[in-house]
């Protein structure tokens, strides 16, 4: 099904949706956005990804040309034109500069563009949760935080395009990155947690990536369940030794990883841990 697209408030299909050459966004990447999903029908964890949104346009001196009714206002506008009947709503919120000349002065520009897109949530094939999935660790490193900061979440997404690019080349589901210290940071799309020793362990901040909300999500659902879920810097030898692995996004929720390489993570199965945290997840999701 094609997408339908809301371009600064005129909702159109695919190919009708535009946005100028000279728009920032396209020229020099300058711009943020956020992508979220449906469950029965409901944006989940609207919140949390406002909350980042706006912090990603702090951090790039943008000025957000809305507030949070008037982005859901935009966003169930944009859904209910979609008419995705049962389908559950994929969702891409992008804020760019806006369009100006052809400077990098921010005076330019002053008026943002905003651009909702939707289309149905396509899942994960169920074998990638009843079997696992194989990650590559790629050579593509993580940009440095003192030359983008990790904490903005981009428009310009070549350093994880390449990235992924290259796991697609391998044969992998996700590619893994490593930081300038080749510490693990996180796959192109999702953040990453091995399982030890009962224990679920994802990398800090520090380690150069997105705080991903579901990520975030999972913590919190793993204090709750009894399962204790900590932030620890994680290198190659410490993912190889695990008990589990599973990556998490708000598309794929929690995928178990069971080979990394050419090399079995655990057993070589999902484990308990990335289901228990995988069940909770999605009744949780399911509640609203």
């Amino acid at each position: 099904m094609p997408a339908t697209i809301n371009v600064n408030g005129r909702i159109t299909g695919e190919r009708e949706a535009v946005v100028p050459v000279l728009d920032h966004g396209f020229l020099y990447g300058e711009g943020i956005y956020e992508t979220m999903r449906t469950y029965n029908g409901r944006v989940f964890l609207y919140d949390r990804h406002v909350r980042r949104l706006r912090n990603s346009a702090r951090l790039i001196a943008l000025d957000l040309p809305f507030t949070e009714d008037d982005l859901a206002a935009q966003v169930r506008d944009t859904v209910a034109a979609a008419a995705l009947g049962r389908a559950e709503a994929y969702i891409r919120v992008l804020v760019t500069r806006g369009v100006g000349d052809l400077t990098y002065d921010p005076r330019a520009t002053p008026r943002p563009s905003v651009v909702i897109i939707v289309k149905p949530q396509v899942d994960p094939e169920p074998s990638a949760y009843e079997r696992g999935v194989r990650v590559v660790i790629v050579d593509v490193v993580r940009n440095h935080p003192e030359t983008v900061n990790p904490m903005i979440k981009s428009n310009n997404l070549l350093n994880s395009a390449l990235a992924m690019q290259e796991a697609i080349r391998r044969g992998g589901f996700e590619g893994l990155m490593r930081n300038y210290r080749r510490e693990l940071s996180e796959c192109t799309t999702s953040n990453i947690f091995i399982v030890r020793g009962g224990v679920a362990l994802t990398p800090p901040l520090s380690s150069g990536l997105l705080p991903g909300i579901t990520r975030e999500f999972l913590i919190e659902i793993g204090r709750d369940v009894g399962i204790d879920v900590r932030e620890e810097v994680l290198r190659d030898e410490d993912l190889f030794a695990a008990d589990e692995a599973f990556l998490t996004s708000t598309t794929r929720e929690a995928v178990p990883i069971v080979a990394v390489d050419d090399r079995a993570i655990g057993s070589g199965r999902p484990g308990p841990v990335t289901r228990r945290l995988l069940e909770e997840y999605r009744r949780r999701a399911q509640a609203g």
